[in-house]
């Protein structure tokens, strides 16, 4: 298994993210999750809020039980860590109309997946889940929001695959829409 890679900016872990789906048996190190963890805490936020909160979930039996709140992704409960990503918001509105948190959320969760790549990890940003059996498994309270899960660990396959992605001529504008 290759060593953490030294020194690998932050250009090479975008390009090299990926979706992982299948994960070995192998656990993550307290000290690596840590980091992880403290990217997430660090990431912005608007005005400051830091509504993210995130349940470690490292027990089999309950990794079992999210896959199936995730629609029976069973590669959810493979994995050796699941964080669930939740949101303690008042619900704020950004001027622009939008909530912070899931903004907010998503921010810090990115952090996690791009660090996650340099720890030689994979992850796999989960939106298809119940809610509702998310909070009654982990005894979440009704004010908490679940934004999403993320399971993490060692990738079966850790070659990169080849990104699908439209142009740069196709997603940017200058000055004006048309």
């Amino acid at each position: 298994m290759k060593e953490k890679e030294e020194n690998m900016d932050i250009y090479q872990a975008i390009q090299s993210r990926k979706s992982v789906r299948s994960f070995l048996d192998r656990e993550i190190a307290d000290e690596v999750l840590n980091r992880l963890l403290e990217a997430a805490r660090l990431a912005p936020s608007a005005r400051n809020f830091q509504e993210w909160r995130f349940i470690v979930v490292r027990d089999p039996e309950k990794r079992q039980k999210l896959a199936q709140a995730a629609k029976g992704q069973t590669f959810v409960g493979e994995a050796p860590v699941v964080l669930v990503c939740c949101a303690e918001s008042e619900g704020h509105v950004m001027t622009c109309g939008q909530l912070c948190y899931p903004i907010d959320v998503a921010i810090a969760v990115d952090h996690i997946t791009l660090c996650a790549v340099a720890e030689n990890l994979g992850t796999c940003w989960i939106g298809a889940f119940h809610e509702d059996e998310v909070k009654k498994l982990l005894h979440i309270p009704d004010e908490i929001r679940v934004v999403s899960l993320l399971p993490i660990g060692f990738p079966r396959d850790p070659a990169p695959e080849t990104k699908n992605r439209l142009s740069i001529e196709d997603i940017v504008r200058y000055e004006k829409w048309r």
